[in-house]
């Protein structure tokens, strides 16, 4: 274990944490440099037991042998355990929600898509949704209820941003996914492709014909505008959940929970 005392607000080894943005920690220009910022000890234990490769690890003095212990013995014997005090650390935006201990980790290539498809029947196609909490609540979702992978359009946001980390509580790490410019791609890996949306020829959820799919990518949209008129054009079924009491639609990150429960293969 290497301990490293930090005193200065400025020191270089707080960029990662401090100064660095969003934008900046992906690094798109140079992708083997990308960083994703993990955040309270669970949630990296997640990473860490997923094979995700930490830089350093930031915390108050107390949290070495307290909070962060099981994690730093997991982690390789060089990793800088890099320690403050608490007024200074508190600067670090959402630092008091993260029960004092963040870590720094590589950032993976992802993985090309015919590996991600291989094995999948159900899979989540995320377009367009860019609010972070939605994201990460999609993702907790989908690892939670059976979805065996989750692809993202280019105007989907990043699932490695802080916050999705957060709210999907580390299940970003455990559910494969990828990038994928095309939304019909799936369709060449045996794929029917389902849009949530409201139309008229929209069937219902618990249709038993969408349950005899042997192969089903459910593709989720900005609450907002929703899906593009062309991508539900192109799809093999247009869906809608039920609604009462004049209620029109959920919320995407609740409306794609109730869709892989109905939809994902049951245990």
């Amino acid at each position: 274990m290497i301990i490293e005392e930090i005193t200065d607000w400025e020191d270089s080894r707080l960029t990662p944490y401090a100064r660095l943005t969003e934008a900046q920690l992906q690094n798109r220009l140079s992708p083997s440099e990308g960083i994703i910022i993990v955040e309270s000890p669970k949630v990296i234990k997640v990473a860490l037991q997923s094979g995700y490769q930490p830089l350093s690890l930031l915390c108050e003095r107390k949290h070495i042998t307290g909070d962060a212990s099981e994690i730093i013995s997991m982690m390789p014997e060089n990793t800088p355990i890099l320690t403050s005090t608490r007024n200074l650390l508190a600067n670090l935006t959402g630092y008091t929600l993260t029960r004092g201990v963040l870590c720094a980790m590589m950032r993976p290539q992802l993985p090309p898509l015919e590996s991600v498809m291989a094995d999948a029947s159900r899979v989540c196609i995320i377009d367009g949704v860019c609010d972070t909490t939605n994201i990460g609540a999609i993702f907790r979702s989908a690892a939670a209820l059976g979805i065996d992978a989750v692809l993202l359009t280019p105007t989907a946001c990043d699932p490695f941003n802080r916050r999705a980390v957060r709210v999907s509580m580390g299940s970003v790490f455990l559910i494969p996914w990828t990038r994928v410019d095309n939304i019909d791609a799936v369709k060449r890996f045996g794929f029917k492709t389902l849009a949530m949306a409201l139309r008229n020829n929209s069937i219902d959820i618990s249709d038993p014909l969408l349950k005899q799919e042997p192969r089903l990518a459910i593709i989720m949209g900005t609450e907002g505008e929703g899906l593009d008129s062309e991508v539900i054009d192109s799809t093999d079924y247009v869906v809608k959940i039920p609604m009462h009491h004049c209620v029109d639609s959920l919320n995407v990150a609740a409306a794609s929970a109730v869709a892989f429960w109905e939809l994902a293969q049951k245990l």
